[in-house]
């Protein structure tokens, strides 16, 4: 494309948001034209605001550096200096919805970081790959809202990134899942900043993150849903098992996952069709070329001891789901290890590939 469009990012003095920044700059769709955060940063340059907690490890990309910091809690602010908003908001939950509803009723869609809109019905809650069709819910949500040009879509809890696309493979391959059980192994980077102090890290695993495990076993139903006239149903299989745990890594979530198939024993598959199905998965991304999609959303690795963050983390540039150890289960059918990268398929990048979607498939056109 010739002219890109103009994006604000909400929170971009934030963890998140500063991994916002510094992923769009060069994109070759979106540059970044607005910043907003707190009342505290507001009226700031944004290289002002963020010089002494700036947490990314490069330089602050030029052409945000010296934008004023605007208040994010006033969305009449942003009109005429971007299109769409990125949102990296950290505050209550009911203020988020709030003030993303109030972006969305001045015409600026709304593509959403936060947990806040995750569960309003008329709000997509998108994996790219899995549920682009859930899109079709906006028309009805901006009917619902006398909304114009503005909408909200949502990404999901960064841990579910790990396993919702083998997930996802599997049943498009015709091999359903009943049950589920998903141990996470969680980096600190999932906590924001400060986030968990290095005391509570150092030489130890925190089996708790508030509202977790709630997340990984309802929201991957909502993904793998249906659109049902102006609602998202949820579906009601795999019904899932969760423990959720924090530990001393700081990017990459890890997930060991058992999976039981709702099929006749003589239907299941074999470990050799699985791995056949999660190596040829692609998806809409892939067939639309999305700047920020991976070309192998599922890498498979053979190695006893693998994937590992350190090592596997970065695979296909933060983008894939990178799986080991697949086996037989003794008391479901298999079990394996996956990962992903939180801080970008999680968190930013996701957002961004999310944006690039909604893109290619029109409801920036209008704006």
């Amino acid at each position: 494309m010739s002219e890109k469009i103009n994006v604000g990012v909400l929170g971009a003095t934030g963890m998140v948001g500063q991994r916002y920044i510094k992923l769009l700059e060069n994109h070759p769709w979106f540059k970044v034209t607005y910043v907003a955060a707190s009342p505290r940063s507001a009226g700031k340059l944004y290289k002002d605001a963020v010089s002494s907690r700036w947490l990314i490890g490069a330089d602050i990309p030029s052409d945000v550096a010296n934008l004023t910091v605007q208040d994010a809690n006033d969305a009449k602010l942003a009109i005429g200096k971007c299109k769409f908003v990125f949102s990296a908001l950290e505050m209550g939950k009911d203020e988020i919805k709030a003030l993303e509803e109030a972006y969305a009723a001045e015409g600026i869609p709304v593509v959403s970081n936060a947990s806040a809109n995750r569960w309003t019905n008329d709000v997509p809650m998108l994996i790219p790959e899995i549920n682009a069709n859930h899109l079709d819910i906006i028309k009805k949500q901006q009917a619902h809202h006398g909304w114009d040009k503005g909408f909200i879509a949502v990404k999901p809890n960064c841990s579910l990134q790990t396993y919702m696309m083998p997930l996802h493979a599997l049943i498009m391959a015709g091999y359903p899942v009943k049950r589920m059980i998903v141990t996470t192994l969680q980096a600190t980077s999932g906590a924001g900043y400060p986030g968990v102090a290095s005391f509570d890290m150092i030489d130890n695993i925190v089996p708790y993150i508030g509202g977790e495990e709630e997340k990984t076993e309802k929201e991957c139903l909502k993904i793998l849903g249906t659109v049902d006239g102006d609602v998202i149903k949820n579906a009601e299989l795999p019904l899932v098992s969760s423990t959720c745990t924090r530990v001393p890594v700081i990017d990459g979530h890890t997930a060991c996952v058992s999976l039981e198939f709702d099929l006749p024993e003589d239907k299941k598959p074999s470990l050799e069709e699985i791995e056949k199905v999660w190596t040829s998965y692609r998806s809409l991304p892939q067939e639309l070329d999305l700047p920020s999609s991976p070309l192998h959303p599922i890498v498979v690795r053979h190695e006893e001891n693998r994937p590992q963050p350190r090592r596997d983390r970065e695979t296909e540039k933060g983008m894939a789901c990178v799986i080991g150890r697949l086996r037989k289960c003794n008391v479901f059918d298999v079990k394996f290890v996956a990962l992903s990268h939180n801080t970008k398929r999680g968190a930013a990048l996701g957002g961004i590939l999310n944006a690039e979607l909604l893109k290619a498939k029109g409801f920036f056109d209008n704006l």
